[in-house]
């Protein structure tokens, strides 16, 4: 335990060294701003950061000279230098899984990032990740319409995170991830993580936001035999609404009804459930419940109904706002399940300094109350 000790330590004496580097991300060299612009700290995006997002990745109050190039057709858009960004997470980890054993756990994270404005109303997003050691792929990867018609309504068209309007797994703080949204029985290809499909989103002056989307239910796995990404026949409906009551006050509701075909029965799932958002004197607390049920799925060697409930509650403290160079955040999961093996009680603190605006230093501890183990992470987030 003492040479774990001293190897973490080690760790953070290198990543001090690292964190004198100069970088800045993609949308921040297209408008020659700081990342503190959309990011507290980044990836978390603030307020205006979301609203950036929303409008096509373009800033309302502010041009980008010369961001395409002038071809003398007016019909034609083409940006002048391809937006590209990095994101690069390493960590020394103790304990991971419960394996008893310290471990040089990067690179953890490889991102190559691209997306901005292709006209006045359409936009794309798209990354590649090399992630924990495994072959990359695409996750991310869509077109934005804004503003259609002149309103608030905006469609995506391509993969996009299934959760994405409650709360987003990739711009969260901590390793510790959001696990109601991973959940799925074993037989199950369901979550709420990445499908492909198209989202729709409409913004009312009430502040409330309504957001539907319709999807394949199989994930962003390869194409089968028939040459199509969905298996089967069925395609799945959510729907959110979110309401703004107070400054700092966000409620919300959200639903999935869908089916899936598997191998010895036709499995409909339905999941619903609240969310809230508060904020107030550097505080902000982020908290969902889903319920669930998969009326005929496969377990062990029956088919039968699995109802599983779970919930997700962060709290981030940031003592000086935007300006904080510590920060630290509480995360709490909670996954009850007729399939008890998946059964999942885990809680992780978390503590950041933010050594530049695009580079972290982070420390972690984490206790899976489920298997009864601690584990430890240090390391940092950074992105050029």
């Amino acid at each position: 335990m003492k040479r774990s000790i001293y190897i973490l330590t080690a760790a953070i004496f290198l990543a001090g060294l690292l964190a004198d580097t100069h970088a800045i991300p993609a949308f921040a060299r297209k408008y020659s701003m700081s990342c503190k612009t959309c990011h507290a700290p980044a990836p978390k995006l603030k307020d205006y950061g979301e609203e950036f997002a929303a409008n096509g990745f373009e800033l309302k109050d502010k041009e980008a000279p010369r961001y395409f190039q002038d071809t003398g057709d007016d019909q034609v858009s083409l940006i002048r230098d391809v937006p590209l960004a990095m994101r690069l997470e390493g960590y020394v980890t103790y304990n991971q899984d419960q394996s008893k054993q310290t471990d040089f756990y990067a690179p953890s994270v490889f991102k190559l990032l691209s997306g901005g404005a292709l006209s006045t109303y359409i936009s794309y997003y798209v990354y590649y990740i090399l992630e924990e050691g495994h072959s990359g792929k695409i996750e991310d990867a869509y077109l934005m319409f804004n503003n259609i018609a002149g309103l608030e309504l905006d469609i995506y068209l391509g993969q996009f995170q299934v959760s994405d309007p409650l709360f987003k797994r990739e711009v969260r703080l901590t390793r510790a991830d959001y696990q109601i949204m991973k959940f799925s029985p074993v037989s199950s290809k369901i979550n709420l993580t990445y499908d492909r499909g198209i989202m729709v989103n409409y913004s009312l002056p009430t502040g409330t936001d309504i957001f539907v989307e319709l999807v394949n239910g199989t994930g962003i796995g390869t194409p089968g035999p028939a040459g199509t990404f969905d298996s089967d026949p069925f395609k799945n409906f959510i729907g959110r609404v979110s309401q703004d009551i107070a400054e700092g006050v966000r409620i919300g509701g959200f639903t999935y009804l869908g089916a899936e075909r598997q191998r010895f029965s036709d499995n409909g799932i339905t999941m619903f459930g609240p969310d809230v958002t508060l904020s107030a004197g550097g505080f902000e607390l982020n908290a969902m419940y889903l319920s669930r049920k998969d009326d005929a799925t496969l377990s062990g060697f029956t088919v039968k109904e699995i109802n599983t409930k779970g919930a997700m509650a962060e709290l981030i403290y940031m003592p000086n706002g935007d300006d904080s160079r510590f920060y630290g955040v509480a995360v709490f999961n909670w996954i009850e399940s007729d399939e008890s093996s998946q059964n999942h009680r885990s809680a992780a603190l978390h503590f950041g300094h933010v050594a530049r605006r695009n580079i972290r230093l982070v420390a972690e501890y984490g206790y899976n109350f489920t298997h009864k183990y601690p584990s430890f992470n240090l390391g940092f987030v950074s992105a050029f």
